[in-house]
């Protein structure tokens, strides 16, 4: 997609602090970070939604999460790396890594309460999608 400043990136067409790139994705860091060494996972193909992604891509977008998660970890000494596909800011399909230390302040994802029947209705609506052919 030729506006997406992803796609730009990927092709370097834009400046970025690169922290991996191969053949299929690309690696960099988040320029406003939760936490520092914040990290986007990228395919270089435009694909703006995961679930509308190949399943081949999928496994080896993660399969990469994964070695880079390790690496973020060992090198910055961080108690963990929170992993999140949740980004809807740009309509390309990223997965987030910030480093996370226990005593970091940082907040997670509010949380809600169901209400009534709520949690029920949800339910019966995925199970009734997965089930059909």
């Amino acid at each position: 997609m030729e506006d997406c400043i992803f796609c730009k990136i990927a092709k370097k067409e834009i400046l970025c602090d690169k922290i991996y790139e191969d053949t299929e994705f690309f690696a960099f860091l988040d320029i406003k970070p939760v936490s520092h060494g914040h990290i986007l996972i990228i395919p270089k193909t435009h694909i703006v939604w995961m679930q509308n992604a190949p399943d081949e891509t999928i496994s080896k977008i993660f399969i990469l999460t994964k070695k880079i998660m390790a690496a973020v970890k060992r090198g910055l000494n961080c108690d963990y790396v929170l992993e999140s596909v949740a980004g809807n800011e740009i309509p390309h399909f990223h997965i987030h890594l910030i480093p996370r230390y226990f005593d970091d302040g940082l907040q997670e994802f509010p949380r809600l309460d169901y209400k009534n029947t709520d949690q029920t209705k949800i339910k019966e609506k995925i199970i009734a999608v997965l089930a059909r052919p």
